[in-house]
């Protein structure tokens, strides 16, 4: 299926100002999606005023909605989605074509009908001191790598997969699930977990399992019920995340989502067990409670005392990676405990092909002879082993090189999008320092992607200085 328009981003004329928020989500969208995609997509801004773009919107392949509250004021950008809607439904049992991305936050009653069931990506910062939600501005902070990136490399990885299958009708769905262990309930949370949230659910899917709900949860209290009681029955486990926001209220009940979910995880324990099985659920405490309001309170003490609600569950109150080395323990025996040497230290890790192991040595003794520990693939392992030490290096790095040698551009972009993708991995701690080591004099496309911090290494043969220069980043 070939389209005129590949991605059509819809959004009200507010958003846009007075700082350029859509232009910019447009300059970072083009380039993420440009390092998963061979072909040269077309993604147009369609502004709620907009005249030129088809009015049908039959010749789109996938549209993004950017959420916020002049959006949901827009009979324009409703309009559009209904268009859309209608053009589209022969296929919308296949793959989902719609996404919906949050710049602001925006209730779930108040959004249009038909993006109210999917999933949405959060591209604002909540400043849980102040209690508000602010956009960012400053697109290579911290927090913006921790939050912006992460989503935004999740949405574009999530639009290709629609656009390869609606193109060549395959989906990359389709190698997720490695195991055959049931799927897992990671009940949904309030804003100042989303984060964290967001992380643990990537390492459930990087590791193979299926994760639920995959649909934003119904807003009447009915229809969320018999939607959480569903996903419970096909799960094998359930995993709680407990912070100061007490999340969305489902209409006909003063219960939030969070009590809800773990009260019916609760009961689908105690149905398990009348059956003889298992169904473990852990839950785990933020130590950041300082805003929450009373009712929020009252259910986390709840949760800590009474037995009949916590019966079958683990409850943690410690550091986030805790809780998940608590969680990789229980559901992640798959895979060896491979913590390589992790005895302190200013460590590069070198990201490679096993074809250019021996170009790649004058490199690692570089690095080696600076003093600096080398992290670097080890091809003797298993596929999957392989990946978990990719995803482990990952976290540990304070600074990487992405070594071409003799592989091509897009294999450059896919181990670049990796470094930025790290904080979904459970990464903390900032980058120090990023290279390309290339026989070229230029980027892939021209260095379009990390322009601000990436350093471009080139010439052959290696150049000694230029990596001494790039390693004493390091060191100062």
């Amino acid at each position: 299926m070939a389209f005129e328009i590949d991605v059509v981003v819809i959004f009200s004329d507010q958003d846009n100002q007075p700082n350029g928020w859509v232009d910019s989500f447009r300059k970072y969208f083009n380039t993420v999606l440009s390092y998963l995609s061979s072909d040269q997509l077309n993604v147009v801004l369609k502004s709620e005023f907009d005249t030129v773009t088809s009015p049908s919107l039959n010749n789109v392949g996938v549209l993004v909605s950017i959420l916020s509250s002049d959006f949901t004021k827009s009979a324009h950008c409703r309009e559009y989605l209904q268009k859309f809607d209608m053009a589209t439904r022969d296929t919308a049992a296949q793959v989902t074509r719609m996404f919906k991305v949050y710049k602001s936050p925006v209730a779930v009653h108040d959004q249009p009908a038909e993006l109210r069931d999917f999933f949405g990506y959060d591209l604002f910062n909540l400043d849980l001191d102040a209690g508000e939600a602010k956009a960012f501005t400053h697109y290579f902070s911290e927090d913006a790598e921790r939050q912006y990136w992460m989503e935004m490399v999740d949405l574009c990885y999530d639009i290709h997969n629609t656009l390869q299958f609606l193109k060549q009708g395959k989906s990359l769905k389709d190698v997720r699930n490695l195991f055959s262990h049931k799927p897992v309930y990671l009940a949904q949370t309030g804003y100042d977990l989303t984060v964290q949230r967001n992380i643990i659910h990537r390492e459930l899917q990087r590791l193979g399992y299926t994760v639920l709900p995959s649909r934003s949860l119904p807003g009447e209290l009915r229809d969320f019920e018999r939607a959480v009681k569903e996903d419970l029955a096909q799960a094998g486990v359930s995993i709680h995340l407990i912070g100061a926001d007490a999340g969305q209220v489902p209409n006909g009940t003063d219960k939030s989502a969070q009590e809800l979910q773990n009260l019916l995880a609760m009961e689908r324990g105690v149905s398990a067990k009348e059956r003889n099985e298992e169904f473990p659920r852990f839950i785990w405490i933020t130590n950041q409670l300082a805003q929450a309001g009373e009712r929020q309170k009252k259910f986390i003490e709840g949760l800590r005392r009474d037995v009949e609600t916590s019966e079958g569950a683990e409850i943690i109150q410690s550091q986030l990676e805790d809780f998940k080395a608590i969680i990789r323990e229980e559901l992640f025996d798959t895979f060896e405990n491979h913590s390589d040497d992790d005895s302190g230290g200013e460590s590069v890790y070198v990201l490679y092909d096993k074809l250019d192991s021996t170009l790649v040595e004058p490199l690692l003794d570089m690095i080696a002879l600076s003093g600096l520990k080398v992290l670097h693939p080890d091809f003797d392992r298993d596929l999957l082993s392989l990946r978990q030490q990719h995803i482990d290096n990952l976290r540990k790095f304070d600074a990487a090189i992405v070594f071409q040698g003799t592989m091509n551009d897009q294999w450059v972009r896919m181990k670049v999008l990796d470094l930025l993708k790290a904080p979904g991995f459970g990464r903390k701690k900032r980058i120090s320092a990023k290279a390309v080591v290339c026989s070229d004099e230029t980027l892939p496309d021209g260095g379009r992607f990390g322009d601000e911090r990436l350093t471009l290494i080139s010439g052959k043969p290696l150049s000694p200085q230029a990596i001494a220069t790039f390693l004493n980043q390091l060191k100062e």
